[in-house]
């Protein structure tokens, strides 16, 4: 997604254009802090577009934050190899797990094809004009690796998150509504971010997975980049993003998209998911197509943990492989916040 609200203009005073520019820098880095506490303390809500379409019911926020239930801390595992496809075949004794440095005994151990609830949140924002149709290619194609029994919402992100469908609408219903979908707006990533947590809390499916389309830009939500984050840790939904930037000079691009790949990293890494950019616009498919098969090739590791305070604290979480030569990358959900006293 892209924003449009914050924009760099040129000046005659070169001192002018140094000062804006270092306020704008401190405001990022003041929003990218790390997640110093791991709840978020949610606010009146993101504004809703109005818009729903038929069969759909309107959206509406949780007023809590999200916690994980310790007795059993669930961490999906992705594990790629070096031509960037899944390994698919590894054994539970291939698995190392520990927990702030701890060892810990893995209890649960799954791996299988099963129907997931997955959330797409697709960037319609008016900085995407000449993206579109790229962003309705990447949801085509990932629907070609669905499992038919498969449920989806899909959040459109302009001005507000607008509920574009939701799980009991089909593939090709969804297409045809995005087909109809105009790039407009200014971007409200991170409330449709939220947004599309809150659905899938109440999903059919407990495998849970998100997929954004964007420039990772935001300038219109009331979120920040450091609360989505801990919402992300703290929920059990598999995050991954297709990252659309432009090839042009990092001072032409607005403010907010010049940070856009780093900020996709961050909401999708602390997840367990990741994000991949797509510089080259032909690549879309294939990417989306590396996605829904990554998500739909997942090891979940499941323990008990030996650590029994209820401090609130957040919990680092370390997942390695053992007895394999083979050079392969693991993607894994950080950590979780332990209940409180």
């Amino acid at each position: 997604m892209a924003w449009h609200g914050v924009r760099i203009v040129r000046s005659s005073r070169l001192g002018l254009f140094t000062f804006t520019l270092l306020l704008l820098s401190c405001a990022a880095i003041a929003q990218d802090a790390g997640i110093d506490s791991p709840h978020v303390a949610p606010h009146s809500g993101p504004k809703i577009s109005s818009y729903v379409p038929a069969g759909a019911t309107a959206p509406t926020l949780q007023p809590r934050p999200l916690r994980v239930d310790v007795n059993l801390v669930l961490v999906p595992v992705t594990v790629i190899d070096p031509m960037s496809r899944p390994v698919i075949d590894l054994p539970q004794q291939n698995f190392s797990l520990m927990e702030a440095g701890v060892p810990q005994q893995i209890r649960y151990f799954s791996h299988e094809d099963a129907p997931i609830s997955v959330a797409l949140v697709l960037d319609y924002s008016g900085s995407m004009d000449n993206k579109a149709e790229f962003v309705n290619q990447a949801v085509e194609q990932f629907f070609q690796y669905a499992h038919p029994d498969d449920d989806y919402y899909v959040i459109a992100v302009s001005n507000h998150p607008t509920l574009v469908a939701d799980a009991s609408q089909s593939t090709n219903t969804i297409l045809a509504h995005l087909a109809s979908t105009a790039p407009h707006g200014m971007t409200a990533l991170y409330d449709s971010i939220y947004l599309a947590v809150n659905k899938l809390r109440s999903s059919r499916y407990k495998r849970r997975a998100m997929v954004i389309v964007s420039d990772g830009g935001d300038n219109a939500s009331r979120y920040n980049l450091k609360e989505i984050k801990s919402v992300l840790a703290e929920s059990d939904v598999l995050t991954y993003s297709i990252g659309l930037f432009d090839d042009v000079p990092f001072l032409v691009k607005p403010f907010e998209e010049r940070f856009g790949r780093k900020w996709l990293d961050d909401v999708t890494r602390v997840s367990g998911g990741r994000n991949i950019p797509a510089d080259d616009r032909r690549d879309i498919p294939k990417i989306a197509g590396i996605i829904s098969r990554e998500i739909r090739s997942q090891y979940v590791l499941g323990y008990s943990p030996t650590d029994p305070n209820k401090d609130g604290k957040w919990r680092k979480i370390s997942v390695k492989l053992v007895d394999t030569s083979a050079q392969m990358h693991l993607h894994f959900k950080e950590g979780y916040a332990a209940p409180g006293p």
